[in-house]
């Protein structure tokens, strides 16, 4: 795993400073290695840097890596775990290798195949290509977008990297914070979704290259090309049993080539499906025993301790676990992670994955997660819920506002994580919104009516863009439009991302081997009904492992891994929250309406209601934009059409 910069210049020469700067901020995602390249052979130029976290072939594969006759030159952040079947195909055609590395694999496999290269490689990565003789750069980023690659464009040139942080250390975005704009519409987006889509940021001018594409750049000539797209074409004639052999192949495949590594490699076990279907076949395929990795937790509804330590027993691992709590030095980490995270996420995960990734990394290089289950399976209790509603929308709106009034006077405010009043509340009241909305609304995000009173400035949902772009209902079915969003964005945009920020500030490499994309591949042609039938999720999955895993397992309720959000800002991170969103800072903010923050505050602590999670995305948003030092433009009615806020990716 590694970290990746650089830049075009189609006039005057490469500043050598400027490249080391900027892979320089980039040292967390690799401290084994750094390196720079600089082309000075031809007219156009280009910069290249690259730091290394060694994982295959430790005493090879320093980056940037050179084609022998120096024409051609790569830096490279992922894996790509196909790369010994790719080796000896281009052995065959007469390629002769001087490293075991995957990068050499990578560099190699363009020069045969140019962009085709990219429909070849399994894996998740970015990477950077340079060919002097055609002044041609070429970006690319995996299929499913597991590791991320940013960008920006001054005039004809382009400006790259892992994180934003290399765009910002460039003299474009140095010489004033008047570069580094906060993206209005991107913060519209954030309310609502609890993430910013791709391909935009919260910063203006920046985007992120899409998952499944390459970017080639001639001369300051670019186009952006789609190699991979997600599609949903499910087969009502795919039989339960048909599917679980297939999938017990597919799963059994992708996690062996996901073992692969020259480092110490570890599972991180939840206790639910995902995490022990993936221990249950490195047990298979490893003689060694695994090492697993959890965090516990003193509040009961966070807590998975009992699962995954009966796992643990089960499958004899050398298990560690750190119990997070409120002694945790909690505000500490938010304030350090803000650092790393490029962007506020507002997806209070974050935390935990923060303090696992940290202890994980003292005993392994490489941990396997279990990103991807939920959203190719159903796992989620937004679907249900998504399905119960359609029911309960057929009764009169009278009926279901008075079931919603009669709930919050009869049902106390809970500090349970997920409770049943909190579901129960925020079912009905989803109820009342169009069903789009209330897909996003059930997973912790602002309603219009609730942005508009938080942001004055704002004009609606910008949103719709978003369901434009899937089929229809009628096409693909109900359950798989709701699948795709959330795969297309949910997943990239704000699962994926924090699991590599808060890994890769600590130089941890996260594999998640349910995304290799036979998997969701195979997963988008299921009828739904092998999805979820009637009230259960996860059905072909839970087959395929049924008689494999303990039932204790199969039939838990899923829980997810998060933090007493709504306890813990009645608490410890009270002082850090009224810190953070202090009058003064919400007015200087010239964005958020100092009453109505205050308010939402105020009914959090009174009880009133539990907005955990929209006060976690507040606090993460002001803190990177004081950490950032992100301009802000005086308030105005934002204008434009919202279609306007996905036209880059039209």
């Amino acid at each position: 795993m590694c970290g990746i910069a650089g830049f075009t210049q189609l006039s005057g020469s490469v500043d050598n400073v400027v490249i080391r700067r900027m892979t320089g901020t980039l040292a967390h995602r690799g401290p084994d290695q750094q390196g720079t390249f600089a082309s000075t052979r031809t007219s156009a130029h280009a910069a290249l840097g690259a730091v290394r976290l060694q994982v295959i072939d430790l005493s090879g594969g320093e980056q940037p890596f050179l084609s022998e006759d120096r024409d051609t030159v790569i830096v490279y952040n992922g894996e790509i775990y196909n790369h010994a079947e790719l080796r000896r195909e281009l052995e065959s055609l007469g390629h002769r290798f001087r490293s075991d590395c995957d990068t050499e694999v990578a560099l190699r496999a363009f020069i045969q195949w140019d962009t085709e290269c990219f429909h070849r490689f399994r894996g998740m990565y970015s990477m950077a290509i340079w060919s002097d003789a055609k002044e041609r750069l070429v970006l690319a980023r995996d299929r499913m977008g597991i590791k991320p690659l940013y960008l920006t464009r001054i005039g004809n040139d382009l400006i790259f990297g892992s994180e934003m942080k290399a765009l910002f250390a460039h003299p474009f975005f140095g010489h004033s914070n008047a570069t580094r704009r906060l993206d209005k519409i991107a913060l519209q987006d954030f309310l609502s979704l609890n993430y910013v889509p791709s391909p935009r940021t919260m910063v203006e001018g920046i985007t992120k290259l899409p998952a499944g594409h390459y970017l080639e750049w001639r001369r300051g000539r670019e186009e952006v090309v789609p190699y991979w797209q997600l599609r949903f074409q499910p087969d009502a004639s795919i039989r339960g049993e048909e599917a679980s052999e297939q999938l017990d192949h597919l799963l059994r495949a992708a996690v062996k080539e996901n073992l692969t590594s020259d480092v110490p490699l570890g599972i991180w076990a939840s206790g639910g499906i995902d995490s022990t279907t993936l221990i249950h076949y490195a047990a298979e395929l490893q003689s060694r025993p695994l090492k697993t990795f959890s965090i516990a937790f003193e509040s009961k509804s966070c807590d998975e301790s009992p699962w995954f330590r009966d796992v643990a027993r089960r499958y004899g691992t050398e298990h560690h676990e750190f119990e997070l709590n409120r002694d945790s030095a909690i505000t500490d980490a938010i304030e350090e992670f803000s650092h790393y995270s490029d962007e506020p996420g507002a997806d209070a995960g974050a935390l935990p994955v923060w303090f696992l990734s940290k202890m994980t990394r003292e005993h392994v290089t490489v941990a396997l997660s279990g990103e991807g289950g939920d959203e190719l399976f159903g796992g989620y209790l937004t679907y249900k819920a998504d399905m119960l509603a359609r029911p309960l929308r057929t009764l009169p709106r009278v009926l279901r506002r008075a079931a919603l009034g009669t709930a919050r006077k009869l049902l106390p405010v809970s500090d349970a994580k997920i409770g049943f009043e909190y579901k129960l509340k925020r079912w009905l009241e989803g109820s009342l919104l169009d069903p789009d909305e209330a897909h996003l609304f059930w997973n912790g995000a602002c309603t219009l009516e609730q942005k508009r009173a938080l942001l004055p400035s704002s004009n609606g949902h910008h949103l719709q863009a978003l369901f434009n772009k899937l089929p229809g209902a009628d096409d693909i079915g109900f359950l798989n439009r709701y699948l795709m969003l959330d795969q297309l964005f949910y997943l990239q945009d704000n699962l994926l991302c924090k699991v590599d920020r808060m890994s890769m500030a600590h130089s941890l490499e996260v594999r998640p081997p349910l995304l290799d994309h036979r998997i969701v591949e195979f997963a988008a042609r299921l009828p739904e009904n092998l999805k979820i039938n009637g009230l259960q999720q996860k059905v072909i999955l839970k087959r395929t492992m049924r008689g494999k895993l303990p039932d204790a397992i199969l039939d838990r309720r899923k829980a997810g891994l998060d933090i007493p959000a709504h306890e813990w800002f009645r608490g410890p991170l009270l002082p850090l929250l009224r810190d953070t969103l202090s009058a003064r800072a919400v007015r200087n903010s010239q964005l958020f309406d100092p009453g109505a923050t205050e308010s939402l505050i105020n009914a959090h602590i009174n009880r009133k209601t539990n907005a955990g999670y929209q006060l976690w995305g507040l606090l993460t948003l002001f803190l990177w934009l004081k950490k950032w030092n992100i301009e802000i433009e005086p308030p105005q009615t934002l204008s434009g059409h919202p279609a306007q806020a996905y036209a880059a990716a039209s």
